[in-house]
């Protein structure tokens, strides 16, 4: 489904993606890794159409996103849903209506059709009957199945995640991989997540990519990557101080 060949992203003089290239097969999980700030959640927006490459190219059902019109690309978007890091919920509005956000504004749906897949969207993540809360009233967990029910609302052939592990305790991290996981075989979606929480990315994926220095220098199944001989991989996959990764900085330095 999604084919990405050989692209570069600056930002002014720092080159973020160094002619990376990926596929993401129909219906796959994959999971990248990758330290902070190495350039996973710029590979997302790529994705998303929100930015685009210096060269390269990112073809979605054999269209180059970077070369399609404003109103293509919009038509792909809504194929596609976002699952923020922090959740990104509207304070000031209620569960239900963040969870038919895009319902609302962009689609052509009637309010009964939109609370009828809030319902449900919020039934898949096992939340129910707390459309009238607001997001104050949540704990961490419930904003991260909230954030993902708004994703399940536009009814996505594409679920992009970013860090959704991030900021909550081991027991509801644990809660959301198992919730992204069964999401995945109930609705056989696409789902590409990126993360640095390696039980995270163990538990939900079907295959494992890491990204270093701009581009994905390993892949491989979850059993694969943990035997890997790759000294860069193996350093980060075992959260070690010592290695490649850190003589580099320390070069730097």
């Amino acid at each position: 489904m999604i084919e990405i060949k050989n692209i570069y992203k600056n930002f002014n003089s720092s080159k973020i993606l160094k002619g990376l290239s990926l596929n993401i097969a129909d219906g796959e999980t994959k999971v990248i890794i990758g330290r902070s700030g190495c350039g996973k959640s710029v590979l997302l927006k790529h994705i998303m159409g929100v930015l685009r490459p210096e060269s390269g190219e990112i073809i979605i059902d054999g269209k180059n996103i970077a070369k399609i019109s404003s109103k293509e690309l919009n038509k792909l978007r809504m194929r596609m849903a976002m699952v923020f890091q922090g959740g990104a919920l509207f304070d000031s509005l209620t569960v239900g209506e963040n969870v038919g956000f895009t319902l609302y504004e962009y689609s052509k749906l009637g309010a009964r059709e939109i609370e009828h897949r809030v319902e449900e969207s919020l039934s898949n993540v096992e939340l129910c009957g707390i459309q009238k809360l607001l997001p104050s009233e949540l704990s961490g967990g419930m904003k991260k199945r909230v954030a993902i029910a708004r994703a399940l609302c536009v009814n996505p052939e594409i679920i992009l995640y970013d860090e959704p592990t991030t900021g909550v305790d081991p027991i509801t991290a644990d809660s959301i991989n198992e919730l992204i996981r069964s999401l995945h075989d109930k609705l056989k979606v696409t789902s590409i997540v990126v993360t640095h929480d390696m039980k995270s990315a163990y538990r939900i994926a079907d295959k494992i990519a890491m990204l270093y220095h701009g581009k994905i220098i390993a892949e491989g199944s979850a059993e694969e990557i943990q035997q890997t001989n790759h000294p860069v991989v193996y350093q980060f996959i075992n959260g070690l101080a010592k290695g490649p990764i850190t003589e580099t900085i320390d070069k730097c330095i």
